[in-house]
């Protein structure tokens, strides 16, 4: 397949941005809706105790199926597959919001994350099968922003119709959006029939099958390392025991499969890599700020949940204006690799300076701080995607989408960890009374502060406040690798 002729601007933008859009706001959004209803749901069902498998087992199921989705999509065409996703996605909301136990809720949100797994993947590839290269820049820019508004909204969302409608209503609200959905993708003109038409060596059922032992005892090793316990440590070790024997196997059979499910081959190119390595690292220092900082304006600054969220506003919005900034520049200059380069370094700036002078703001201050970084912050994901998928080719665009989405899921992931660690081992090392406390707050909420009484409570704020340096810091050695990875790229112009 040839590279697309690009019809006039105004028609492009209306073809592909509409199909598009829906199915990268499901996506982003359903990461963080859920989230608001698990009280309620837990309220219905009970089971404590396993709650936060709602959003673990989605997490996994979704993380697995992004390679498959991208490899389908390369055999038997985007398009299809995409509206195979979509149609996955919808149905097992439709189970989701009417399972009669925790049992089958769970096994639908499985469902559901097998069909979210293709949202995002299938998007990117879409984009670049229906827009020329040196036009990505600008679209990559509105999926980027629209990436960082469904994560914003959805836990808004998900708060309004939990408390008006009940959590039955998150669910069933995907649906009409589906709907939506998959008539404006079927409207999509189909550019490539895929592989599977036309000779191809068939699907690689048993690299996927080798990836899940790959990426479940990984993505739960990830997650147990946010709260180092003794006791949890054998647990911890044949965790990572399993994850490195799967990734053995999953290498010496994909080294050796007909038809890969991943593009193995394109790993081994510098470029391709470093785009990986700035994209796990963008979803790492994202997902840890906004996983961190409500609890921070809130414990810390004494903010409401409500100003918490309106004071995440300036980063979400930067990111996203950073975004599309970065895409209309791409799209004019064709520079790729020096916006992430300069950009990353003011973001890391930014964030050293919030681990030595962040308690001495106020709450609007470091809310703009973080905004200054964000509007940089914005151009590291985009830059990731559209060198990926120019590497990668036309014929790999699934694959290269693929790739760059399964390290923006694992890097979200350990990110969140990594931090989550560094967080807890600090507050273990002054005080393990607070580090339980505020182990307490991530499961439950900050209200767990309201407990205490006025002089505890001040000390256990002042305490966090200066664990929160840690957090920084350790986001900015993210933003470090990505510099590093942007300024060593061989690949630096589209071609």
């Amino acid at each position: 397949m040839n590279d697309p002729i690009a019809p006039p601007p105004r028609k492009l933008f209306l073809t592909v941005i509409p199909p598009i859009v829906l199915p990268v706001f499901l996506a982003a959004a359903d990461g963080t809706v859920v989230a608001t209803a698990l009280p309620a749901i837990a309220a219905t069902f009970g089971e404590v105790e396993r709650l936060s498998w709602i959003v673990v087992a989605n997490l996994i199921a979704s993380t697995v199926a992004a390679p498959a989705y991208g490899r389908l999509a390369d055999l038997f065409g985007r398009k299809q597959v995409m509206i195979v996703s979509l149609a996955a996605f919808m149905c097992a909301s439709l189970g989701c919001a009417f399972a009669p136990s925790f049992d089958l809720l769970l096994l639908a949100r499985v469902l559901q994350g097998l069909g979210a797994g293709g949202l995002m993947t299938l998007a990117q590839a879409l984009l670049g099968e229906n827009v020329p290269p040196r036009e990505r820049g600008s679209y990559q820019g509105y999926l980027s922003a629209n990436i960082v508004a469904g994560s914003t909204i959805g836990p808004i969302a998900g708060g309004f119709l939990t408390e008006h409608f009940g959590w039955q209503s998150v669910f069933i609200g995907y649906l009409p959006l589906c709907l939506i959905a998959i008539a404006l993708v079927a409207r999509l003109p189909s550019r490539a029939q895929g592989e599977g038409g036309h000779g191809g060596a068939g699907f690689d059922a048993v690299g996927l099958v080798l990836l899940t032992t790959f990426i479940v005892p990984l993505l739960l090793a990830v997650s147990a390392l946010q709260k180092l316990d003794p006791s949890a440590l054998p647990r911890l070790g044949l965790l990572i025991g399993l994850t490195v024997a799967g990734l053995i196997a999953l290498l010496w059979q994909q080294s050796r499969a007909r038809s890969p499910l991943l593009a193995l081959n394109l790993v081994k190119l510098p470029a391709f890599w470093r785009s990986n390595l700035m994209s796990a690292c963008s979803g790492a220092s994202l997902t840890a700020m906004m996983t961190f900082l409500p609890i921070y304006f809130q414990v810390v600054t004494g903010a409401t949940p409500a100003e918490a969220g309106l004071l995440l506003i300036p980063l979400t919005g930067a990111v996203s204006s950073g975004s599309v900034l970065t895409g209309w520049l791409i799209s004019r200059s064709g520079r790729t690799a020096i916006f992430p380069t300069f950009g990353l370094m003011v973001t890391a700036l930014t964030l050293i300076a919030l681990a030595i002078w962040a308690p001495e703001l106020t709450r609007v201050q470091l809310a703009w701080v973080l905004a200054i970084g964000g509007v940089c912050q914005g151009s590291s994901m985009i830059t990731a995607q559209i060198t990926a998928q120019m590497v990668g080719g036309s014929r790999n665009l699934g694959a290269s989408a693929a790739s760059v989405q399964l390290s923006r899921s694992l890097g979200s992931a350990f990110g969140t960890a990594a931090a989550g660690a560094v967080l807890f081992g600090i507050l273990a090392d002054t005080d393990p009374g607070t580090a339980a406390l505020f182990f307490d707050m991530v499961r439950l909420g900050p209200d767990v502060l309201n407990r205490l009484d006025q002089v505890r409570r001040a000390v256990v704020q002042e305490e966090i406040a200066a664990a929160f340096r840690g957090v920084f810091l350790t986001v900015a050695c993210f933003s470090c690798t990505i510099v590093a990875a942007a300024a060593t790229m061989p690949v630096r112009r589209l071609g």
